[in-house]
């Protein structure tokens, strides 16, 4: 029997039972499909994170009060104590540090911003000029903290801010109240839309002593450095621990957080989960051979008549096996085709859905999930097929 015949006898077969055929390759289509949405939803997420920290800044650390332990909560607190305050002299120490290109003292708070007759409660950051480089922000007008202005009622307006109080007018220069201070609109912030959890539209910035007056405190919320480089910030995070450490008397009663560790952990859970939900994915596929073994083997019980006429007229037991290698290999390919273009339409779906998740499939996912659906329909019909090559050509042309 040559390709050609065993590749018809084999299609010919398949569509002459067309539900079961349709009911074989939708499993494994729908197998192949739930293998590529799935990881396309994990690695979207993984890269979803690893863009709302990039939109944060490079080569960031992070500075907090208090010892984060292994518990995830400052030691002291089940004593009764609190952790030292940091401080502007705090930040100003390690603004000094050679591995650090620049730093921003972190103040946050929520006050009612009001001006042309506007009222509405706004999210607070008190810091420096460095803030917006450190936090890849830009002005769309004016200036925030010119030389020498360090210590001027300063204010910037997030996009949205700027269009909602001063709709018909140029925001800059005007005067705006925060709770009972006024202040100066010196700059407004380019649009920029959400990282990480918050509106960048709709913040606005004033330097830090404004702040700290303003919310009534000394201390800082965070301070944040940019190192020189990728290469200085373990070293930089070092030189902190020491720095501080030795301003505050010995005490190491700070948490420093880097960046890439941030994201590198997160990126391992992620990649776990989504390697984790494509297994799960995978089992469906399993499943879907099984069900290619059962019809096959049912097939075989059905079409002994049939085995055994080609038998008759001169077909081989390898023959025999070939048909029903190619009957699976048919169905195989058609639900992994089909399965792929589900996949991918269900990706499209899901960006099209959350335009911020770039949920594209990854190359091995497509494979992979297409390989096993051809590995599991094959390795399915390999009993069946033996099952039938054995069979006496005169004993299954006897039976009914």
């Amino acid at each position: 029997m040559t390709l050609y015949d065993t590749l018809s006898l084999s299609f010919k077969a398949i569509t002459s039972y067309r539900t079961r055929s349709l009911l074989i390759i939708l499993a494994m289509a729908l197998g192949v499909a739930a293998v590529i949405m799935l990881t396309a939803l994990g690695d979207g997420a993984r890269q979803y994170v690893a863009n709302q920290f990039s939109s944060i800044g490079t080569n960031l650390i992070i500075v907090m009060p208090g010892r984060a332990e292994t518990s995830g909560a400052f030691l002291g607190a089940a004593l009764g104590q609190t952790p030292r305050d940091l401080t502007l002299k705090d930040a100003q120490l390690l603004g000094r540090l050679p591995q650090i290109r620049r730093y921003a003292p972190l103040n946050v708070g929520a006050i009612e911003l009001s001006a042309a007759n506007r009222l509405r409660e706004v999210t607070v950051l008190g810091s420096t000029a460095d803030l917006i480089p450190i936090r890849h922000m830009n002005l769309a007008q004016g200036h925030f903290l010119s030389q020498g202005s360090e210590h001027s009622a300063q204010i910037v307006l997030g996009a949205k801010l700027a269009h909602e109080f001063f709709p018909r007018s140029q925001a800059i220069g005007q005067r705006v109240r925060l709770g009972e201070r006024r202040f100066l609109v010196s700059g407004v912030l380019a649009s920029q839309g959400e990282s990480m959890g918050y509106n960048t539209d709709e913040i606005v910035i004033i330097p830090i002593e404004h702040a700290q007056a303003l919310f009534n405190t000394s201390s800082l919320f965070r301070i944040l450095i940019e190192a020189k480089s990728s290469l200085d910030i373990q070293s930089a995070k070092q030189a902190i621990q020491a720095t501080l450490k030795q301003s505050h008397d010995g005490e190491d009663d700070i948490t420093v957080i880097t960046q890439d560790a941030v994201l590198k952990t997160f990126d391992r859970i992620l990649r776990a989960l989504t390697l984790a939900v494509a297994g799960i994915a995978a089992i469906s596929l399993a499943v879907a051979g099984i069900l290619v073994m059962n019809v096959m083997l049912v097939a075989v019980s059905q079409r002994t008549s049939e085995i055994g006429l080609l038998k008759a007229i001169g077909a081989s037991a390898a023959d025999i096996r070939h048909l029903f290698f190619a009957e699976a290999l048919w169905l195989s390919l058609a639900g992994a085709s089909i399965g792929f273009l589900l996949g991918q339409l269900g990706s499209l779906a899901l960006r099209l859905a959350y335009p911020q998740l770039p949920a594209w499939a990854p190359v091995w996912a497509s494979l992979a999930g297409i390989s096993v659906a051809l590995l599991t329909g094959i390795l399915a019909s390999l009993f069946p097929a033996r099952r039938a090559a054995r069979l006496d050509a005169v004993t299954a042309l006897n039976k009914k």
